[in-house]
């Protein structure tokens, strides 16, 4: 199974976008935790709107590569790039290897993230830490080392992929909450921050999401979500498809809840 996908030829564009900030061709989106649930649901979308796609992915390269295949038989272009963005030095060499084999990056999608739930007074050091690191310290630095290259084509799509429980109580999530809270709260600034030079800076927060990663919540949760079903990651997709698109070139600094209602 190939896992690359040669250069499109459309690297030079990719270099500087229009001055009507439309997308140039053959940019290429980095989206991390591609391997499967959301993250794989978001490289497909993304691919299907155009972009040339890195799946990211940390350790299962198996996942990454069956993202990518998907893309393939799709018609679309992607590679999946495998490095922990945890490590710096790790998430520099993602950086790199997607820029030589598809281009520079001029879309980010923040999707990676890992839970590690207790009650705060059962919420070690080591898991706080692993999950603040992972799902906000590694984002901010991602989204730092991409906004010169963006800066540089005057063009960028940074979405960040948060949660319903940042604005919302969760108990047994304080770890997770602070860190989607954190991300909800940087998408704000960043979005602000770097606004002139054509880039948007938004986040998705999606509530009850039917993945592997919450298959041991409890079903009883449902009865918070006014739909009263789980979202599909194909859901939180489209929004992200849509926040990364040139239709959304006047959306940046805000979060756009898929959550069935939960935060109303």
């Amino acid at each position: 199974m190939s896992t690359t996908t040669p250069t499109n030829g459309a690297q030079p564009e990719a270099e500087s976008a229009t001055k009507e900030g439309r997308r140039p061709d053959g940019a290429v989106a980095l989206v991390t935790g591609a391997s499967r649930g959301i993250g794989a649901a978001i490289a497909r979308e993304l691919a299907a709107d155009g972009w040339v796609v890195a799946a990211g992915y940390r350790s299962d390269a198996d996942g990454a590569a069956a993202t990518v295949e998907a893309i393939e038989r799709a018609g679309g272009s992607a590679a999946a790039i495998g490095g922990d963005i945890c490590d710096p030095s790790a998430m520099d060499e993602v950086l790199a290897q997607a820029k030589e084999r598809l281009g520079p990056v001029l879309g980010l999608v923040n999707n990676a993230g890992v839970r590690a739930d207790g009650l705060a007074l059962q919420i070690g050091d080591e898991d706080w830490d692993r999950v603040i690191e992972t799902n906000l310290s590694a984002a901010f630095r991602l989204t730092r080392a991409v906004l010169r290259p963006m800066m540089k084509a005057r063009y960028g799509r940074i979405v960040n992929v948060a949660s319903v429980v940042g604005p919302r109580a969760n108990a047994g999530q304080a770890n997770y909450a602070a860190a989607k809270a954190g991300l909800i709260g940087m998408t704000k600034t960043i979005g602000v921050e770097i606004a002139r030079r054509e880039i948007t800076v938004n986040a998705v927060a999606p509530g009850f999401i039917e993945t592997e990663m919450t298959e041991d919540l409890p079903r009883e949760l449902l009865e918070n979500v006014p739909l009263r079903r789980p979202g599909r990651p194909e859901e939180v997709a489209a929004a992200v498809r849509f926040l990364a698109s040139d239709a959304a070139a006047y959306v940046t600094a805000t979060t756009l809840f898929v959550d069935g209602g939960m935060s109303a």
